[in-house]
């Protein structure tokens, strides 16, 4: 407890961290999350620890059972990793934007456990089934020594790609019957599984499921170690096999550690998303009355989104003087 007893700056912080205090984990991803200064800093210092770790990320349909799963799998893998962290990206509250908690319920069996910490991440707007801030929570935890770190994305469907960038190895769940849940994985998400499981696989249609899901990558010549597994969270049928499956993954990974995950990310595509969600940020904190005008104009039709966005630019890029000085 050196860290918090030290106060919250960044340095007494990071020692928390490093010696495993949870606290200190606790409170420097919620420094992380708000951007604050301590939190860049934070960010800055643990910069590529999660190379240190194996990732998972599990993704897929809303209802398909994602928290579940992970939850049984925590059984499995416990027991092969020293210590485990779960990152479940929430949807924000519209009331305080903080994370809506519901995964973190459903895991709750585990929460009492020193080697298992879990933490909900709110989407606060980012899209992608991730968050901004997740890549540096994952160093964050790894830096407070984690062997695995599984990231759950938000469930919204096809968009949820970018967990790809994040993880090593990525889990796409589905739930028995096909129809909306394969329209909503075949576009995006299906493209980036290493791993396809049939959750909830005691239930009608799962067998046929794990068929079409079959025929689909046969179809769209996935590479053959792409696979298709069933299991139940209710009997536990098929978990030790899903387990194994990912540990078998893990262990076709080029070098005694991971890849590192950011690294295989475009760096541009990084700076990209960043600079958008910043410049957002700006466009709608600032009282600067140029961007209403711009707004009514789009809105009334005199001005295309695209100018829009382009007058909107220039004015982040060269701030009005006196809109600064009010501010």
């Amino acid at each position: 407890m050196t860290g918090l007893r030290s106060g919250l700056d960044a340095a007494s912080l990071l020692d928390g961290v490093r010696g495993r205090d949870p606290l200190a984990i606790a409170r420097a991803i919620t420094a992380i999350e708000n951007r604050t200064p301590v939190g860049t800093e934070l960010a800055v210092a643990v910069r590529g620890q999660v190379s240190l770790c194996r990732t998972l990320g599990v993704t897929g349909p809303p209802g398909a059972g994602k928290s579940s799963l992970i939850n049984g799998l925590v059984q499995e893998m416990l027991p092969r990793y020293g210590r485990l962290a779960i990152l479940t990206v929430d949807p924000s509250s519209p009331i305080s934007g903080g994370a809506v908690l519901g995964d973190r319920v459903r895991m709750a069996a585990h929460s009492a456990s020193p080697d298992v910490f879990i933490r909900s991440l709110a989407t606060r707007g980012h899209l992608g089934g991730v968050t901004r801030t997740t890549r540096s929570v994952m160093d964050l935890v790894a830096a407070g020594g984690m062997d695995l770190v599984i990231v759950e994305t938000v469930g919204t469907g096809q968009s949820e790609v970018e967990v790809a960038e994040l993880t090593d190895i990525k889990l796409v769940v589905c739930a028995p019957g096909l129809g909306d849940e394969m329209q909503a994985i075949k576009a995006g998400v299906l493209e980036i599984a290493d791993l396809l499981v049939v959750n909830k696989s005691d239930l009608p249609d799962a067998a046929r499921t794990a068929a079409h899901l079959n025929a689909m990558l046969h179809h769209r010549g996935h590479d053959e170690r792409r696979s298709v597994l069933s299991a139940s969270t209710v009997s536990g049928d098929g978990m030790k096999a899903l387990a194994d499956a990912i540990d078998a993954r893990f262990a076709e990974l080029p070098s005694a550690l991971p890849v590192v995950a950011f690294r295989r990310t475009n760096p541009r595509s990084m700076l990209a998303s960043d600079v958008a969600e910043m410049a957002a940020a700006m466009v709608l904190d600032t009282s600067d009355p140029r961007f209403d005008e711009i707004a009514e104009d789009v809105a009334h039709g005199t001005l295309s989104r695209d100018d829009g966005a382009r007058t909107a630019i220039g004015i982040l890029a060269r701030p009005d003087p006196l809109t600064e000085m009010r501010n």
